[in-house]
């Protein structure tokens, strides 16, 4: 069950944008598991992947085509990841190209396929071209909170949000879902996430925002360690409200919007992971730089001895001092090195905090939300944040049971 997570009551639809979600029995039986979405002509596109080696056949089709041509179309199935497929997954995710081109009369170079689902089996290319003309045909503006849940694995709870931003010349819309539970894991984004605009933004502008807010949001996530085959996020940018984000403060305003809609998806997508009950920032203050800051953070979140006491509501503080040890900072002076489960210190000196009593940490553990602060100390000024929840019983049952 999610962690403080309800599904939002509706998206706001993004003018330019419509999408359709059909149920094409790609894995699932009795369920949407198909969407298309339209992007408007002349719409500018953004997109960040993953770098698993292994990056599935969608993600290496959606990358050349981007190269190529402008998009109109974004084609997304779930139940099948047609990756670790070879050239017969990359045959398949070009068969999905023409077919959408066929029905829509873009070029074929004008769609972007992607996929989740299990990994290494093939593509059933039929059954998405069966389902295509009905998705066609069910293209909506409104179609925001269908495709949200049509894109699910093994998600509890659609992911989406939606926010109105005034710039100098006018408002504009944000809306984004996406799904992710499992393998959660940078780099890049460990999910699938669409976000859109009605805003006039140059590509450059837009890849440039996307990345940043990736870094600080999708990228700064874990679950359990696994980055996927198939990450993707796509942000595309219509301008059909006319207003254009141009001016370094209306920049500066609408990328902080975009940053606070795609930490609220990242968010989402760790307060569901796959059997979780726990949300947990892990923050470390006093490093030198953000990579040092987020090596700390990972090393923390990453820990199954910390995450399964996390489950436990175990206060045992030695597994993360554990984790932090084996950061691989240079020259770390412990002395100087506090820990924080909340408001409670429980390491400083090189060892237990002297205040510290076992009830005080395992008050803060029984809640659903714990802060897990780590200052290094001094070594420098830069703060970096990295959110993880617990290991429970059902993440191993629901990722055995994953193909059954």
């Amino acid at each position: 069950m999610a962690v403080n997570l309800s599904e939002p009551v509706s998206l706001a639809p993004v003018p330019g944008v419509r999408l359709s979600a059909v149920a094409a029995g790609i894995r699932y039986r009795g369920r949407d598991d198909m969407v298309l979405m339209e992007l408007a002509a002349g719409s500018t596109c953004a997109a960040v992947f993953t770098r698993n080696a292994f990056c599935a056949a969608p993600v290496q089709v959606a990358r050349q085509h981007l190269r190529q041509d402008t998009p109109r179309y974004l084609l997304i199935n779930a139940g099948n990841a047609n990756a670790g497929t070879g050239s017969q997954g990359l045959e398949a995710a070009d068969l999905s190209c023409d077919a959408v081109a066929d029905c829509t009369g873009v070029r074929a170079a004008q769609v972007l396929p992607f996929s989740t689902g299990v990994i290494g089996e093939p593509l059933p290319v039929e059954r998405i071209s069966t389902a295509l003309p009905e998705a066609v045909a069910a293209l909506d503006e409104q179609g925001w909170m269908r495709a949200m849940r049509a894109i699910m694995t093994t998600d509890t709870v659609g992911k989406g949000a939606s926010e109105t931003v005034r710039l100098s010349g006018g408002e504009v819309t944000l809306t984004g879902i996406a799904k992710g539970s499992g393998m959660i894991h940078p780099n890049m984004a460990t999910m699938l996430a669409f976000l859109a605009t009605d805003a006039l933004v140059e590509k450059a502008v837009l890849q440039a925002m996307l990345m940043r807010c990736s870094d600080a949001s999708f990228n700064a996530i874990t679950v359990d360690g696994d980055t996927s085959t198939n990450d993707a996020c796509v942000l595309a940018a219509t301008g059909a409200s006319g207003v254009p984000v141009e001016s370094e403060a209306d920049q500066l305003m609408f990328e902080q919007a975009l940053l606070r809609i795609c930490r609220q998806l990242a968010h989402a997508i760790v307060r569901d992971g796959e059997g979780a009950t726990k949300f947990i920032t892990v923050r470390v203050s006093g490093a030198r730089d953000a990579e040092e800051a987020r090596l700390v953070g990972f090393a923390v979140a990453l820990s199954p001895l910390v995450k399964t006491a996390l489950f436990a509501s175990d206060p045992n503080w030695g597994r993360i001092l554990a984790a932090v040890g084996r950061a691989g900072l240079k020259d770390l002076d412990v002395d100087r090195v506090t820990i924080h489960l909340d408001d409670v210190r429980i390491v400083a000196g090189g060892g237990r905090a002297p205040e510290y009593e076992e009830a005080m940490g395992r008050r803060v553990m029984a809640g659903a939300e714990i802060l897990i602060h780590v200052d290094l100390g001094g070594r420098g000024v830069t703060e970096a944040e990295v959110y993880t929840c617990d290991f429970s019983y059902d993440y191993v049952r629901i990722n055995a049971e994953y193909r059954s």
